[in-house]
């Protein structure tokens, strides 16, 4: 499938690395890694990277050719969160025009849920503010020992609840957790994020390039449908109103999955490794 359309985005090949200029994409097979590219500007989000995010992710939904996503930043940070520098004096003055504006970030983290690859953040010093929200609406997390993570709009006179930030957070680490770091703002350092469960994993760069390859192979070892079933069912699940309704997702999904060759063949092998114990 070249060709995508989207909400956010209508081109031939969206994920050719022409079509972006804050962003570095690398397709091998089917995984793709993405790699924020304003490292000059602690890959701070513009106007450009935020429609840049929304044209990649829009257009993954499309995609089943891909199917295990990696993101991190270039340089020394993940994600600062917004440019401010280039928005001083951009802000609108009418209270819909800064809601659309605000919207309009708040579509990625929405769109990072809705695609069916599983995305992997991987997090180099800090993510704050809209950087944050881009790392908890991963479905994995692993972190480098350098590792900041906040709610900084609380810091600035706005309120610390932001771009999925209040939806993400508790979910990953708990209420109590969430309070604390979005009340007062405070960084999360490599330490706490991992007792925290925020993240899987600290290492440095070469212990998480192989950590994130290891759950790259770990995830494409599964059966394209079993994989995409299970991010889509893991999302329902945590908004589900009780036990019934998730099982009841569950049996369905699984049935599905029976009929697929990739069960059977796994079947097959199976049977072949007990015979031969």
């Amino acid at each position: 499938m070249n060709k995508a359309t989207s909400q956010y985005a209508q081109v031939d090949d969206p994920l050719g690395p022409d079509n972006y200029k804050f962003l570095e994409l690398i397709l091998r097979g089917a995984r793709l890694d993405v790699a924020i590219n304003r490292p000059d500007a602690a890959n701070s989000l513009n106007d450009g990277l935020i429609e840049e995010l929304l044209t990649l992710f829009g257009a993954l939904l499309w995609r089943d050719d891909v199917r295990v996503v990696t993101l991190t930043g270039k340089g020394r940070h993940f994600c600062a969160g917004l440019d401010i520098k280039e928005r001083k004096g951009k802000l609108d003055p009418a209270p819909l025009g800064s809601y659309v504006g605000q919207r309009k970030i708040s579509e990625i983290v929405i769109a990072m849920r809705r695609c069916p690859q599983p995305i992997i953040a991987r997090i180099n010093g800090a993510a704050s503010g809209g950087g944050f929200a881009l790392a908890l609406a991963a479905d994995v997390r692993v972190g480098s020992p350098g590792l900041r993570c906040n709610a900084a709009p609380i810091r600035i006179g706005l309120s610390g609840c932001d771009i999925g930030i209040s939806y993400f957070l508790p979910r990953i680490c708990g209420s109590g957790v969430a309070s604390e770091f979005l009340l007062t703002g405070r960084f999360i350092d490599a330490d706490r994020a991992l007792r925290a469960n925020l993240v899987s994993a600290v290492g440095d760069d070469d212990a998480l390039d192989e950590i994130v390859d290891g759950l790259v192979e770990d995830m494409l070892a599964a059966s394209p449908l079993g994989l995409r079933l299970t991010k889509d069912g893991l999302n329902l699940a945590i908004d589900a109103a009780g036990l019934e309704q998730v099982v009841a997702l569950e049996d369905r999904q699984q049935v599905l999955c029976t009929y697929q060759p990739d069960f059977e063949n796994a079947l097959a092998r199976f049977r072949e490794k007990k015979a031969g114990q």
